[in-house]
């Protein structure tokens, strides 16, 4: 399966230094994205990326930037989202990914090389996603959450037999 925002890139084409590659995604991949990620819309979504071979496989780094729009997990409201995100990812093939690898302060992901090319469409818009609040809130959230008898965690009081020997601890202290 094609993915809605696919810029494929193929291994033999990258040569021997560096390759940078501007992506950006058009209205209908947005739009194909937006529902796949279950958000109100995608306004905008590109990337810059600095693509290299290395000895470990192929080296990606660069910025997605965008704007989306998603909805308040209580309320259902929308509410507009910036996306700025740094990223780092290594693509290998995949008797490569099954060597075990130390990790240090410099690890980066690590995606499968998959039929000689990288997908950098794909990598922006994982980008993305990951870069999301999986449960936003927005100003009306906790109106919304007390309008429906949900207490918060500060108004919790303990209803059972470990009640009382907090108090008699908190005595003794």
């Amino acid at each position: 399966m094609t993915p809605e925002f696919s810029r494929p890139v193929r291994v033999d084409t990258i040569g021997e230094g560096e390759r940078t590659v501007t992506i950006e995604a058009d209205a209908g991949e947005r739009a194909a994205l937006a529902k796949r990620f279950d958000l109100v819309s995608i306004e905008r979504l590109s990337a810059d990326f600095t693509v290299r071979k290395e000895a470990a496989g192929i080296r990606v780094a660069g910025r997605v930037t965008g704007a989306a729009v998603q909805a308040c997990s209580i309320t259902g409201d929308p509410l507009p989202v910036t996306i700025d995100e740094e990223t780092q990812l290594r693509f290998v093939e995949d008797d490569a990914r099954e060597e075990e690898i130390e990790l240090d302060d410099e690890a980066i992901d690590v995606l499968p090389l998959e039929g000689g090319a990288i997908d950098l469409g794909e990598a922006a818009a994982e980008t993305l996603a990951l870069s999301l609040d999986p449960f936003p809130r927005g100003p009306n959230a906790a109106a919304a959450l007390a309008a429906a008898g949900v207490v918060s965690e500060d108004e919790v009081t303990p209803l059972n037999a470990f009640a009382a020997l907090k108090d008699k601890l908190a005595k003794k202290g």
